[in-house]
């Protein structure tokens, strides 16, 4: 599939998708700007359209129906829109609108934005990552969102994005789950984040967690899924802390880190705690159902 009909196929995506929720002043309002966006595009007034969008269309969630999910992974696989809102998809779409046909100056808007564009502008473009084309031009955009203390910011690139998971090194995608724990995120909504796992990350982690409890500090539970395909016997000691937790969701995260490991040692102290061992193999303990 050529560029222009990959693009042309993702804008007509939103579009259905907008069409649906807004009023036909907004709609009106938003076909007219890309239409002018077309026959004469100017970097100041495209970028001038994307930060009034909430104010022409609302905010509101898009609440997508299983027509609309299969229908939009099926033009762009691994999407997630589940958390958008009307004002992002208004934003991604011109954006995405001006790639197709000012496509010299896709580079220039992006970095517009994200040097003058307040939070919600580049929460809006850094979901809509995967959308974008270049994946390689956006990337210093993306690693500086993982860098954010800002956590929207931060998730709009972590969370139900596979953008990450496609493109990002492996640095890159350890910096950005050491980052979430760091600023209090959540680890299950990053796409791919078993796949990406990796033994540096796991070293990272434990380190971390030794950290955490030296300054006498919570760990949260999650980081244990990066850590359990990896254990190593001299991590046995640290696992086995935490199994035995008085919190139910540590002992939980610990036993399903150990049912991961390969090391038979891992596999008699799962043994310790044959309740949750058996509760895991029957599927009533899973990573989904602790996030």
């Amino acid at each position: 599939m050529s560029l222009e009909l990959m693009l042309e196929k993702r804008c007509s995506n939103l579009r259905r998708l907008l069409d649906r929720r807004l009023s036909g002043e907004a709609m009106q309002w938003l076909t007219s700007g890309l239409q002018h966006n077309r026959s004469d595009f100017s970097l100041s007034t495209c970028a001038a359209m994307i930060a009034i969008a909430p104010r022409r269309v609302g905010r509101n969630p898009l609440v997508l129906s299983n027509a609309e999910v299969h229908e939009a992974r099926a033009v762009r696989p691994g999407i997630d829109l589940s958390a958008w809102t009307t004002d992002q998809t208004a934003r991604t779409l011109i954006v995405l609108d001006a790639a197709g046909h000012a496509p010299d100056r896709f580079q220039s808007l992006i970095d517009a934005v994200f040097r003058t564009g307040e939070i919600g502008e580049q929460v809006a473009l850094l979901q809509a990552l995967p959308l974008f084309p270049y994946p390689s031009d956006v990337l210093p955009h993306a690693t500086e969102g993982i860098r954010s203390a800002v956590q929207p910011i931060f998730e709009a690139v972590a969370h139900r994005n596979p953008y990450p998971y496609e493109t990002f090194n492996q640095q890159q995608c350890n910096q950005m789950v050491l980052k979430a724990l760091f600023i209090g995120s959540r680890l299950a909504p990053i796409v791919g984040l078993d796949a990406r796992a990796n033994p540096d990350l796991a070293r990272t982690l434990i380190d971390y967690a030794h950290e955490r409890w030296a300054a006498h500090r919570e760990v949260a539970f999650e980081l244990w899924r990066c850590v359990g395909p990896f254990l190593r016997i001299a991590d046995l000691e640290d696992i086995g802390r935490v199994l035995n937790s008085p919190e139910q969701k540590d002992c939980r995260a610990a036993a399903l880190a150990l049912t991961a490991s390969s090391l038979p040692q891992a596999q008699t102290l799962l043994r310790t705690k044959p309740n949750i061992a058996d509760a895991i193999t029957a599927g009533r303990v899973a990573w989904d159902q602790l996030s």
